[in-house]
């Protein structure tokens, strides 16, 4: 095969591969259609301030992604849920809200959280030890799971800790 030919092939075969996974991501947010929108922010609270009754001060880290509870592997696509990004969680007595920059903000309110426990890794990050937070709750039928690094890991036990008063006493 000539170089010609090898680049003619390569300029044919990347676009239709482009589609293909459009068209994978395209279904995979149909079939999540049961997923409802969360609001981007807490009600009255401007972008930066701290949430009215604060459970911790601000977190900075990452958002890693929302699945589907208890599989890892299953990203949310829908609502912007799956796109990775830095943020500030903030959680007070209302919810904890994550304040993404880049992507639309995600704030869950206090009775959909169903429990708030460290692990190891979910769809986009995958780390040594139990250094990810996660938060279940509930979104309209949809149980997720929601990951969050923080910037300073070693803490991420006590933002946890700090976050069980959230919990509704659903599946822990």
């Amino acid at each position: 095969m000539s170089q010609a030919q090898a680049a003619t092939l390569f300029l044919l075969v990347v676009p239709v591969l482009f589609g293909l996974m459009y068209l994978g991501w395209r279904g995979r947010a149909r079939r999540q259609s049961d997923v409802a929108a969360p609001a981007t922010a807490p009600a009255g609270v401007p972008a930066g301030a701290p949430l009215p009754e604060p459970l911790l001060d601000p977190v900075e880290g990452v958002y890693v992604s929302t699945v589907r509870a208890g599989d890892w592997l299953d990203r949310v696509v829908v609502h912007g849920l799956g796109v990775r990004s830095p943020a500030v969680l903030h959680a007070g007595r209302d919810g904890v809200w994550f304040e993404r920059r880049g992507a639309p903000g995600v704030f869950v309110p206090a009775a959909a959280v169903e429990s708030v426990r460290l692990e190891s890794g979910m769809a986009g990050k995958y780390t040594v030890g139990e250094e990810l937070l996660v938060l279940r709750w509930r979104s309209g039928d949809a149980h997720l799971d929601t990951g969050f690094r923080p910037q300073r890991w070693s803490e991420a036990s006590r933002y946890a800790a700090a976050l069980q008063p959230l919990v509704t006493g659903g599946d822990q």
